[in-house]
């Protein structure tokens, strides 16, 4: 009865060392499904997944188109800024005038020194109003240039994509979205190109 343990045993013992070895050296079924998986494995970087990302920093600073939009929108702001400081500057210079004339008593009388005072608070106050308008304007229009570029960025991504056919293409600025890629995923200075031929600027 010994001998018969023995014997299974060792049997049992046997067809788990073959099976082993079969898996191991690609032989028989275990061994062709280890070939398959060992080959997706080895040939892993040589597979390209149907995804990418794009460097929006970088994309923004090397278009023209979108360097026209940006130019344009600081010429705005500042010739804003360049009228508040006139207009500041203006009224300033006006009310160094009326405490040099009230030191030395130049108006007629009390009632003609309180409404040149008046004239100036007045003046003062639009000034502020229309440094708060500008402001308002300025921040609408910075509003309205980034939806554009972001329509933009969208459709003439659908356009490159036609042929590249991504199923995902990614944003990233710095490391704020993806912390690590492998650079064979970066399209960036391929979609740079292809804004920069398709898209009008001066």
């Amino acid at each position: 009865m010994k001998n018969n343990n023995y014997i299974i045993t060792g049997v049992l013992a046997a067809a788990i060392i073959v099976l082993f070895i079969l898996h191991f050296t690609g032989k028989g079924t275990f061994g062709k499904k280890s070939e398959t998986a060992g080959a997706v494995t080895a040939d892993s970087a040589g597979i390209r997944l149907p995804i990418a990302y794009v460097r929006t920093d970088s994309l923004l600073k090397n278009c023209k188109f979108f360097n026209d939009l940006q130019d344009a929108l600081l010429k705005k702001v500042e010739d804003k800024r360049l009228l508040l400081k006139q207009k500041a500057e203006q009224l300033n210079k006006d009310v160094v005038d009326f405490q040099q004339k009230a030191q030395i008593n130049a108006y007629i009388s009390q009632e003609r020194q309180m409404q040149e005072q008046n004239k100036l608070l007045g003046r003062k106050q639009d000034l502020d109003a229309l440094a708060d308008q500008v402001d308002k304007e300025m921040s609408a229009e910075g509003a309205k240039v980034t939806i554009q570029v972001q329509d933009t960025i969208i459709s003439i991504l659908k356009q490159f994509n036609n042929s590249k056919k991504y199923q995902l293409i990614l944003s990233n600025s710095g490391t704020d979205n993806i912390l690590y890629a492998d650079q064979a995923y970066d399209i960036t200075k391929e979609v740079i190109d292809f804004l920069n031929a398709r898209l009008p600027s001066k």
